[in-house]
């Protein structure tokens, strides 16, 4: 009887969110991987196996690998928000960090939490996707391996050409470059040492199985449901080809590896899928005449909701606005846009923006994490549960994360600043996100980067410069303020500033001009405001928000 087939990919999810972009400790090695793997196993009962406890992580992290204690939690944190929780549980997280009033307290919330070992080690291994290769650097491609690669369909394809976080063919050659490494991470101590040896004699757990679809999963041909991995290599029929022993439970190593290599192809919710098969999406918005269309693609027609990828790219001269479930839950990249203003008010999953310029960016709120990199006078407006950029220069950040923003490497000008804007469906949107507005580090980030240092290389906006961002759509919902209100140095600069205006006002009134005069006054007040106007790119926004009939209507007249 025909074996039925099976296809796997590499799970887009854990590299898009998971996957820091930037270069990782070098202790995150195999070598170093290897020991803590045995050291773990060997401390169950001290809180390090099946679930890694943030004390003992810590303990390892510190005192083995010699991380500072703020890297160490950050990796440990990235995971915890890989892991499947539902948004009440988030919030309640959110909450008991909020009521500490100590470092104490918070490192006691922190001692309650534990992770998947085993995931967790596959975690840290895959930070290795952004390693800086010296040979890469000088020659441009891989140094050719021994070990199976995945081909791009594509013959021109250069894979480090992209962005490695979003590359799948990426995440397929790492995954297929170094299974055997990723299956020995897994292997109980025994085992292990068998495996230096000869990878046909080591065997492979059930629970390891179920660790590794982590990053793999995969369906039957001709059926719609996708399965994790392990179910499928436990699934009956497909024991001889899997290697798994119902006498001894356990996988074949040798048989494991071979059938995951000849099952493993292009994941069929990936970046490149979406850009070669998705829906071309065209969104309603203005363009003057010397704009090019949009490129907007998405695979929400066929995705579940958790591989939802939404690709926005060259967006010139625009005012782009959504608020729709196309959104909800999506991986969105934003690439290459310039001179524009972009809207997606919906709760996203994860927002990549790369290469962009001279733009604005209102996010609704990101359930994890929100990247910016080699964009240059960019402003995002977001809620998030993290933000990280690198390679900008002259951007404005104004956000409320529950976590330090990461300033990787390369960064000029970058200037941090409270949330400052609302619309009526956000805090709803927040809620589903599971993000609150305590506690809120948009003030403290974390320089990751040595070559970041200096302390020039971010600002925190002075209250003498800030204004609040009215977001400029009409729907229905309940937010009618800025979730959690205002730092008060920033409440503070408003209102003097709305003194003076009404008494600037008070003064007009009381200077009992001429209808004359104050026609000629009121002339001179618009022009000025329109020159600010132009000045300052707030005319191209104001004229984009113009509906095309009205815009239409205006120009005829």
């Amino acid at each position: 009887m025909e074996q039925p087939g099976v296809l796997l990919w590499v799970k887009a999810d854990p590299f898009i969110v998971g996957a820091l972009q930037t270069p990782p400790p070098s202790k995150f090695s195999l070598h170093y991987l290897r020991k803590i793997a045995t050291y773990v196993r060997t401390r169950a009962a001290e809180g390090a196996y099946p679930r890694l406890s943030w004390p003992t992580w810590r303990r390892i992290a510190c005192g083995k690998l010699q991380l500072p204690k703020e890297l160490a939690w950050l990796y440990f944190e990235i995971f915890d928000g890989l892991s499947v929780k539902t948004p009440e549980e988030r919030l309640e997280w959110s909450e008991l960090l909020s009521n500490c009033t100590s470092e104490d307290e918070v490192e006691k919330q922190r001692s309650q939490l534990s992770v998947d070992t085993l995931q967790f080690l596959l975690f840290l291994y895959i930070q290795q996707l952004n390693k800086v290769s010296l040979r890469t650097s000088l020659i441009g491609e891989e140094w050719p391996s021994t070990r199976n690669r995945a081909p791009s369909p594509d013959p021109t394809e250069k894979p480090n050409c992209h962005n490695k976080n979003w590359n799948d063919y990426s995440h397929q050659a790492f995954v297929c470059s170094h299974l055997s490494d990723l299956l020995e991470l897994l292997l109980d101590p025994e085992q292990l040492t068998a495996s230096f040896h000869s990878s046909h004699a080591s065997l492979v757990s059930p629970e390891a199985v179920v660790a590794l679809s982590f990053l793999i999963e995969g369906t039957v041909s001709g059926a719609r449901k996708i399965y994790p991995l392990h179910e499928l290599a436990l699934w009956q029929p497909l024991h001889v080809e899997s290697g798994f022993s119902k006498i001894s439970k356990t996988f074949s190593f040798y048989k494991l590896e071979a059938w995951l290599r000849t099952c493993l192809t292009e994941n069929p919710f990936g970046t490149s899928a979406c850009l070669k098969s998705g829906k071309k999406l065209a969104w309603d918005h203005q363009v003057d005449g010397t704009a090019k269309r949009a490129k907007i693609t998405c695979n929400t027609h066929v995705a579940p909701r958790r591989h939802r990828i939404v690709v926005m790219s060259q967006v010139y001269k625009q005012t782009l606005a959504k608020s729709s479930d196309t959104l909800v839950g999506a991986h969105v990249r934003i690439h290459r846009c310039n001179e524009s203003f972009i809207y997606l008010l919906s709760p996203l999953r994860s927002v990549t923006v790369e290469k962009c310029r001279n733009s604005t960016f209102v996010l609704g709120p990101v359930e994890t994490t929100l990247h910016l990199h080699s964009c240059d006078n960019v402003k995002v407006i977001a809620v998030c549960r993290r933000f990280s950029i690198s390679s900008t220069a002259g951007c404005i950040f104004h956000i409320l994360t529950p976590t330090r923003p990461l300033i990787l490497s390369g960064n000029q000008g970058a200037t941090f600043a409270p949330f400052h804007t609302h619309y009526p469906m956000l805090e709803d949107h927040m809620a589903k996100a599971g993000l609150a507005t305590v506690p809120n580090y948009w003030d403290n980030p974390m320089v990751v980067c040595r070559e970041n240092i200096d302390t020039n290389t971010f600002r925190l906006l002075p209250p003498s410069e800030f204004y609040v961002f009215i977001t400029p759509f009409e729907m229905e919902g309940d937010t009618t303020e800025i979730p959690g209100g205002l730092p008060s140095a920033y409440q503070k600069a408003l209102s003097q500033r709305e003194q003076k205006i009404q008494i600037w006002q008070k003064t007009v009134k009381e200077a009992h001009l001429t209808k004359e005069q104050r026609k000629q006054f009121q002339v001179l007040v618009e022009n000025k405001f329109y020159e600010w106007l132009v000045s300052t790119g707030h005319r191209q926004q104001l004229d984009s928000l113009v509906p095309p009939a009205v815009a239409s209507k205006q120009a005829a007249g």
